[in-house]
């Protein structure tokens, strides 16, 4: 079924978009296949689940020690060149993917149960390969699905049925600068909003899901681009805000209008700002990144009716720096993987308190949290169990579950069942105990 594409409560009927090979008219595709839906529980609705924590927070019995076998693969697909993470809702998993054969950013609707098609929604963009393609996560409630594609086209589909509702091209609309190896920031829905960051004209904005109206747009005078991070929403006093890593440093704008409350540049990367803000409570945010960039920590303050960033310590990446995956905040510490592949466990007062030695390096996968349970992949397909505890690094098992290579793509966790990929391919693993 071909669809025409619209702009938001604009008077256009159809979008260009300026490929390599000149304009091209961008008209829809809606394909359905024989997937179902999965009676299955579970929900990991966007980056990093639902909590924004990379924490599961699901009651499943899971393993903790693997026999040869283990984890058992219970599906298996193909995927398009790149890092893009899955997100699931109400037994469907969906993920942004690339079509090189028909040059189409095609959102993925997939059964829980067995991996089969259920629908596919494409459009016309003209990709070339540069370190993958597309490597952002959708966004999911029980009504729409967001995607921000690798040239920055974000779509609003019906969750259920793949429907069209509309599209956004960043780079027309707002004079957005595609980053580096294409867009790395993942969509946020909240209260049937869009929230998105595309530097230009706006610094962030955010979109009705259902009428397409932009509901506010943030100032961005200073001209801040986009970068590889994604916006994290956090309570401080009465104000709820999203805190986004811009090209020029760091900003939090209100939830309820986009009004600007606070902004420092003494955070920025030169060259690709990847993991997002990490927020701790009490005004903190944990802040960090590859490139010789370190972390630091940032507290907010309440000064008469002004925000100010205030920075509490900075950290040597020699100490700590997170060079693609955002660090995890749990039972009031931070783990993460900092530049030389070592797993890190940091006090919130910014020391080691242990790394997983260099005998146990993970490169740039990703890792996330689960009953007490880190689960931490390396680039090769490696996927390693390890206890999430202060005292020390405790490995529990080790399984080769992907070929590799740069199985770097974020982890979604749903009913016991773990998502990963690798460059190539998406599998899902039964986690629980048998």
């Amino acid at each position: 079924m071909a669809l025409e594409l619209r702009l938001p409560k604009r008077d256009k009927q159809e979008l260009t978009h300026q490929a390599e090979l000149g304009p091209v008219e961008l008209k829809g595709e809606l394909l359905t296949f024989d997937g179902v839906v999965a009676d299955l529980p579970g929900s990991w609705s966007r980056f990093r689940g639902d909590s924004f924590d990379n924490i599961s927070k699901e009651q499943a019995d899971l393993s903790t020690s693997w026999s040869v076998g283990d984890p058992k693969v219970l599906w298996s697909i193909d995927v398009g060149e790149g890092y893009a993470g899955a997100v699931v809702k109400n037994g469907m998993v969906y993920i942004l993917d690339y079509d090189r054969d028909r040059s189409r950013d095609t959102i993925r609707c997939l059964s829980l149960a067995d991996g089969k098609d259920i629908w596919r929604y494409s459009y016309p963009v003209k990709i070339k390969r540069n370190h993958g393609m597309s490597r952002t996560v959708p966004a999911v409630t029980d009504k729409y699905v967001v995607t921000l594609g690798p040239k920055c086209h974000v779509t609003c589909l019906d969750a259920i049925s793949g429907e069209f509702r509309w599209i956004i091209d960043l780079v027309q609309e707002y004079g957005t600068k595609v980053p580096p190896w294409y867009a790395g920031q993942c969509p946020l829905i909240e209260d049937g909003k869009a929230i998105i960051a595309p530097g230009g004209k706006a610094l962030i904005m955010a979109v009705d899901c259902e009428t397409d109206e932009i509901l506010w747009e943030s100032p961005n005078p200073k001209g801040w681009k986009m970068t590889h991070s994604s916006i994290m929403p956090m309570e401080f006093g009465e104000n709820r805000m999203y805190v986004y890593c811009a090209s020029g440093g760091v900003v939090g704008v209100s939830a309820e209008d986009g009004e600007i409350l606070w902004e420092t540049d003494e955070w920025k990367i030169s060259i690709a700002n990847i993991p997002s803000p990490l927020v701790i409570g009490e005004g903190r945010i944990f802040l960090s990144g590859g490139y010789n960039s370190g972390s630091m920590m940032l507290q907010l303050k309440e000064e008469g009716e002004q925000i100010v960033p205030e920075i509490l310590f900075r950290l040597e990446p020699e100490v700590f720096g997170a060079p693609q995956h955002t660090p995890i905040l749990y039972e009031n510490h931070i783990y993460g993987v900092k530049p030389d592949g070592q797993l890190t466990c940091l006090s919130l007062d910014g020391q080691v308190v242990w790394t997983s030695s260099s005998s146990h390096k993970f490169g740039l996968g990703p890792y996330m949290i689960a009953n007490g349970l880190i689960y931490i992949m390396n680039d090769s397909g490696v996927l390693t169990l390890a206890k999430a505890e202060t005292t020390e690094y405790v490995q529990l098992a080790r399984a080769k579950v992907l070929e590799g290579p740069d199985s770097w793509g974020p982890m979604a966790m749903a009913g016991g069942r773990l998502i990963l990929r690798d460059m190539n391919r998406m599998i899902c693993l039964d986690v629980t105990e048998p």
